[in-house]
């Protein structure tokens, strides 16, 4: 298993991101790359996934990028971490549901190593916590796949301005309310991707 791994320093801009991967997807369908986990963070975008609908965007001024990947609407910005994965499922028992839980395992236990409790939802997915009783999301996924070869990823909020999902309806969940790790637990988290990595590497060995 060669999985390459990449952090940008620099925030990515969206298309430019999902360019690279959708090469980075052809490259491996012939077998001409490694698969790959990214890093990276975007400058404040919102994006659309394939079943978001237009009374999901609050704000009308806003820009939004539909996106190939699943899911709804959502923001990406400063202070977000991106985890952007190119996985051949072909050689994982073309197991789409197998791999999401991967992705949301690796999470959970990641941030759990920073004492941070949290879950995921079959009905509302991604990653969940608690504060006072009340449910927030933490972190977003939606993936796409491609001849069995799975792109785009999750994103976790560290640190971001939260006021962005002001302006749509986040993911479509119109009950529930977005929060960031800072939030929920004050800490320095600059290790988080380091510990995200190591869990995805041990989880798509299994």
């Amino acid at each position: 298993m060669n999985i390459e791994i990449k952090k940008s320093i620099k925030p990515v801009n969206y298309l430019d991101a999902i360019k690279a991967l959708e090469e980075r997807v052809d490259k491996l369908n012939k077998n001409e790359a490694n698969e790959l986990i990214w890093i990276l963070e975007h400058p404040s975008t919102f994006t659309a996934g394939t079943s978001f609908e237009e009374s999901e965007i609050l704000d009308k001024s806003i820009d939004v990028i539909k996106s190939s990947r699943g899911g709804k609407i959502t923001w990406h910005g400063p202070g977000q971490l991106i985890c952007y994965l190119v996985i051949n499922l072909n050689k994982r028992h073309k197991d789409i549901r197998k791999f999401i839980n991967i992705i949301e395992t690796s999470i959970i236990a990641s941030l759990k190593s920073f004492g941070v409790k949290t879950y995921s939802d079959r009905k509302n997915i991604g990653i969940w916590t608690k504060k006072n009783s009340e449910e927030m999301k933490i972190a977003a996924l939606g993936i796409k796949v491609k001849k069995w070869i799975s792109y785009h990823g999750f994103s976790i909020n560290i640190n971001n301005d939260i006021s962005n999902y002001n302006k749509i309806i986040p993911c479509g969940i119109k009950d529930k309310s977005v929060s960031t790790l800072k939030n929920i637990y004050n800490q320095n988290y600059d290790k988080l991707a380091d510990e995200i990595i190591k869990n995805l590497i041990t989880n798509l060995k299994t």
